[in-house]
């Protein structure tokens, strides 16, 4: 018979691929009126930052390590895509990708060797301080990255076939990049997943629970660190390349620290204890901000507001609040039979056993 673990692991790989299966499906939901394109194309959205919050969450959640400088690999990527054509000239998509993947890298591996020989809010400031270097440099260097105006991004041939050049941009977005987006966060998604659950994820778990005596087991912390810090930056580099082409601009915002931020609310929103929390997180996260700035401009007041609140009322996160639901509905299902009810003749053994009692 297959052992608990093994029947949890195939559960979520299910659960996974509904997830997957329903997002396929939102095309023909907007086609047949029940959604909107506009909610459609905060799902996009929802998705790119569902994969930088699942790459985030390998420092946060795996390693222990809070990083205010995620945005400087999103706007790595994103910069890369936006600024390549102009050396490379109009190429696919795949190949900027890749340029956009070795430049987060490289740029991952410089700041997290300086990084990761810090620990807790020394780590947090040092990250911070880096990704501000990089905006710095995004700024100054106006006349390849148009400073504060940023940079225009067309859209991009997919799989070297030119779909932009005979579909308008609404259509392009909503159509092949949507399937293209989803079948790099369905690959990114299983990746990771891979990532974390393997012998190395357990390392990192370890040096995350008790650094002293993960050196003393023989796992070289700093260098396991420096890996999960390289993996974190690359994939959310590779979530700022989608976004270049589905925004169609990109500014300096995208490296600033308050755009770190949001990466970090996202994970934290949906709980970083939990692999799926920054899915949700990324998607609770993109409709109320949304929202909220259609109805005030104090939006960032609002999504601080919730996020307060919902730490307080549950600090695992959302996905630690579901799955402490999920448990109790379990827990109270495993209801105890019911005592066996006496026969007659069972009845009437008693009464002369009490009866003989009372004699003696």
């Amino acid at each position: 018979m297959p052992s608990h673990a093994s029947k949890q692991v195939r559960n979520k790989i299910i659960g996974y691929l509904i997830f997957l299966l329903v997002l396929a499906l939102i095309p023909l939901f907007v086609r047949a009126g029940i959604i909107t394109e506009f909610v459609q194309n905060l799902l996009m959205y929802s998705i790119i930052f569902a994969i930088a919050g699942l790459a985030f969450n390998i420092l946060l959640g795996y390693s222990g390590l809070l990083s205010f400088g995620h945005a400087a690999y999103f706007a790595v990527g994103a910069y890369t895509v936006a600024l390549a054509p102009q050396f490379i000239g109009e190429t696919s998509f795949e190949v900027l990708i890749l340029l956009a993947l070795a430049a987060s890298a490289i740029v991952s591996m410089a700041f997290g060797y300086i990084a990761v020989r810090l620990t807790r809010i020394f780590f947090a400031i040092m990250t911070l301080a880096l990704t501000q270097l990089v905006w710095a440099l995004i700024l100054k260097l106006y006349w390849y990255t148009g400073g504060s105006d940023g940079v225009n991004v067309k859209a991009k041939p997919l799989l070297g076939i030119p779909f932009n050049e005979f579909m308008s941009r609404p259509e392009y977005l909503n159509t092949v990049f949507y399937y293209y987006l989803l079948g790099i966060f369905a690959i990114s998604l299983f990746i990771i997943w891979l990532v974390v659950n393997s012998p190395f994820g357990r390392a990192l778990l370890a040096t995350r629970d008790n650094e002293t005596r993960a050196e003393f087991v023989g796992i070289r912390v700093r260098l396991y660190r420096w890996y999960a810090f390289i993996i974190s930056g690359v994939f959310t580099g590779l979530a700022g390349a989608l976004f270049a082409v589905l925004n169609g601009h990109v500014t300096p915002e995208q490296a600033d620290w308050i755009f770190s931020g949001d990466i970090v609310f996202v994970a934290v929103l949906g709980g970083f204890r939990f692999f799926e929390g920054p899915i949700l997180g990324s998607i609770i996260f993109i409709f109320v901000r949304q929202y909220a700035m259609g109805y005030t401009i104090f939006w960032r007041l609002i999504l601080g507001s919730v996020l307060i609140v919902l730490i307080l009322a549950f600090p695992s996160g959302i996905m630690g609040a579901l799955n402490s639901i999920a448990n109790r509905i379990r827990a109270g299902s495993r209801i105890l039979p019911a005592a066996p009810t006496p026969t007659p003749t069972a009845i009437t053994d008693i009464k002369h056993h009490q009866e003989g009692g009372r004699e003696k």
